[in-house]
């Protein structure tokens, strides 16, 4: 038989919400309740002026306020304004009160709304505009919190709060501006380095395609080696080498178009070092390789082991005088190895019989 569970904590606290001394607030008046000490509550709260009813939920407010139970407070304050009192300066405590519990809670949008509300009630309302030139700093907008200070020391000088402030504002919108402009710096680098590489993908006859904008794996991506001649950088591509024989692959991060294909793949594979693990027939090796590039109309050119990818770049972008070229995936350019011999010659026949079933 389950035994009975001894009640949390938040269950007991609940349970002092029914108490009418412990009350958070009170029902509606209009609200019947069956217990004799809640109407009791209920009439003494509601009895008066309007005035007099918002100013004892004022002080409810603010005893709330004091013990730092702001959602509390926000609630008496609120029932305070609905009672609707015609005194201007109790009306605006009230605003003022709930738009500093809300700026606590970090609801800046109650907050503007409050303190704009305040300020329709008396323009020169100090309050307002120190709550709401915290809220605005905290949406990090200190433009707009720099103008509520302004015309706050406008007719309110000597605040010593508003002006601690202002510098605080003064520091962000600084600090701002000074991310702004290196972002728009950043932009405008990046701008000129994207048409760079558009003048030398076509120079190079390179075929930009954009699949996705999720990298391949890693961040590389074209760049220029600013090493190189200024008046005609050289170009350096990540670069895919493809090892269909045993679906794997390689990712060269920066393959220089003016390396030779035997330099790049000597450092692949060194000759003294072991051979991968997916190598079963130890085939993978300088001397015992051929590689292939793929061009945009699907033509199969053999890469002589001598040619650098500028090389290879200037004999595929032309075709019987029309317009062909290497394709960049991604950024990526591919190239495809395989073993010399029978290897080859079976890759390369798979390779026209696709092309020939998709033409």
């Amino acid at each position: 038989m389950a035994l009975p569970q001894p009640a949390s904590n938040i269950e007991k606290l609940k349970e002092f919400d029914s108490v009418p001394l412990f009350m958070r607030s009170l029902p509606n008046p209009d609200e019947h309740v069956d217990d004799t000490a809640i109407n009791a509550l209920q009439s003494l709260v509601h009895d008066g002026t309007p005035d007099e009813i918002a100013h004892n939920f004022k002080e409810q407010g603010n005893g709330y306020f004091k013990g730092k139970r702001y959602r509390e407070a926000v609630g008496f304050y609120t029932q305070a304004i609905d009672a609707k009192p015609e005194d201007a300066s109790l009306v605006e405590a009230l605003l003022c009160n709930r738009a500093a519990c809300n700026l606590e809670l970090q609801n800046y949008g109650s907050v503007l709304r409050d303190c704009s509300k305040a300020i329709t009630q008396n323009p020169e309302c100090s309050k307002a505009y120190y709550r709401s030139a915290h809220a605005l700093l905290s949406l990090e907008r200190p433009e707009d919190a720099l103008d509520a200070c302004v015309r706050c020391l406008n007719f309110d000088p000597d605040n010593a709060g508003v002006k601690a402030l202002r510098n605080r504002v003064l520091v962000a919108k600084k600090s701002k501006e000074e991310k702004e402009k290196t972002r728009l710096e950043r932009m405008s680098r990046e701008e000129t380095e994207k048409r760079r590489l558009r003048v030398a993908f076509k120079e190079r006859g390179l075929i930009d395609l954009r699949q996705s904008s999720v990298s391949p794996g890693n961040d590389s991506k074209p760049h220029f080696d600013e090493d190189s001649n200024a008046t005609r950088p050289s170009l350096v591509l990540p670069t895919f080498f493809l090892y269909p024989q045993y679906s794997q692959s390689d990712v060269v991060p920066n393959f220089h178009e003016d390396t030779t294909f035997s330099d790049q793949l000597s450092n692949m594979f060194p000759p003294n070092a072991p051979a991968p693990d997916w190598d079963m027939r130890r085939e993978y090796a300088i001397g015992k390789l051929a590689v292939y590039a793929i061009t945009h109309s699907k033509r199969l050119l053999k890469v002589g082991m001598k040619m650098t990818l500028r090389d290879l770049c200037n004999t595929a972008k032309l075709k019987d005088g029309k317009p062909d070229g290497l394709d960049l995936r991604d950024g990526y350019a591919s190239f495809v190895v395989v073993p010399k011999g029978k290897a080859e010659q079976e890759w390369v026949n798979e390779f026209k019989s696709s092309r020939d079933r998709d033409s």
